[in-house]
């Protein structure tokens, strides 16, 4: 068989499905999202009035967790969701309450960070910080397929703390962890455990896997979405997504969008409302057709006029005057060298090239390396 290598630069361009969506099915380390809780509202702070007095005896590990959790927690906000109703009698249209979520200060300019499952079914939201001021919040911007969402809030700066960021490949299994939260609409609680494993993958809102994920025993439980995973330095290392459990509540095993991903997108939220998605112009085939076939790799399925797949001579699905079918086109087997099996694959390596990098593809056609 021949062997081509197609050269392409990439361009701000999403690689949609041609004939639908494909959700990605779970493989064992797989989690469901948890809805965020149905409190309607939080309830009174669980934070003392003073840390400054503490009793006598605590060890160092203890003394440091309340440092931790006294710094932290004041960046830690609870979020509501409403939904529009028409009340059955007067017919007047009314915000009702239908859950609420975490979330944590980004900026000093009111962002706040938190899930986008906590607010992806609300119309309106209002945002509590530590102190239990609320305020009504916007949302600035989305990225279903990261779960990640970004809010503001109109506040004096000097009300706002933000997190320091951590670093993901900072991290090592074993380490101690914290997690600050409102589950079940009980805010700032804190919970301690370690990382429980690195590398693992969830499948997001938007039906992409998010990857590098952070396993933590530290426990999650609905209301904790969108919450901070803290080092033992108090930084931020991820967002608390997903649990995996029968039961829906907390079994020792959560996980977290971890930090590199969070400090690449939000600042793309901020400045854009949505992510900046590296593409190569060209809509896809679903996995489950080419799995279906027996072949590997990911499908082409039509070629945008003008863009990197076009000026690089890439072929779509070709079909008759019925519209049917008569030749799947060019299938990309590898990225810079690695292999491609799937539509997630594709797209994390574009996120590793990034728009204007240079990608490297080996296609086949006609069942022929190119």
């Amino acid at each position: 068989m021949r062997t081509r290598n197609v050269i392409l630069v990439l361009a701000v361009l999403f690689v949609g499905f041609l004939f639908g969506r494909v959700i990605p099915g779970g493989a064992g380390r797989r989690a469901r999202l948890p809805q965020a809780s149905r409190s309607a509202s939080p309830v009174a702070s669980s934070m003392p009035a003073s840390l400054t007095s503490l009793p006598e005896g605590l060890s160092a590990d203890e003394l440091q967790t309340i440092e931790i959790f006294r710094r932290a927690s004041a960046s830690v906000v609870n979020i509501t969701n409403y939904a529009l109703a028409r009340d059955l009698f007067s017919l007047d249209v009314q915000e009702i309450p239908q859950g609420t979520g975490s979330g944590f200060v980004w900026d000093r300019d009111g962002r706040i960070v938190t899930n986008y499952h906590v607010i992806a079914e609300g119309s309106a939201f209002q945002v509590t910080l530590a102190d239990q001021s609320a305020y009504d919040a916007k949302i600035v911007g989305e990225a279903p397929n990261k779960d990640l969402a970004v809010l503001r809030i109109d506040v004096a700066s000097s009300k706002l703390t933000p997190l320091p960021l951590g670093r993901s490949q900072e991290l090592v299994v074993g380490q101690k962890v914290l997690a600050i939260g409102n589950p079940f609409g009980l805010d700032h609680s804190l919970t301690v455990g370690v990382i429980s494993a690195l590398g693992r993958q969830i499948t997001s809102p938007g039906g992409r896997t998010i990857r590098d994920v952070v396993q933590t025993d530290a426990a999650i439980n609905p209301g904790n979405s969108g919450g901070p995973l803290l080092d033992s330095r108090g930084r931020l290392i991820g967002v608390n997504a997903a649990i995996f459990s029968p039961s829906g509540a907390n079994a020792g095993i959560g996980f977290a969008v971890p930090v590199d991903t969070v400090s690449r997108l939000i600042p793309q939220l901020i400045a854009r409302g949505k992510p900046i998605q590296a593409g190569i112009g060209a809509r896809l085939v679903p996995d489950a057709w080419i799995q279906r076939a027996g072949l590997k790799g990911v499908a082409i399925g039509e070629v945008r006029p003008g863009g990197p797949a076009e000026k690089a001579g890439l072929e779509g699905v070709r079909t008759d005057r019925r519209g049917r079918i008569v030749d799947l086109g060019d299938r990309i087997v590898e990225v810079n060298g690695k292999p491609v099996e799937s539509s997630d694959d594709l797209y994390h390596a574009f996120d590793e090239i990034g728009v204007g990098g240079t990608a490297r593809l080996t296609v086949v056609r006609d069942h022929r390396n190119r």
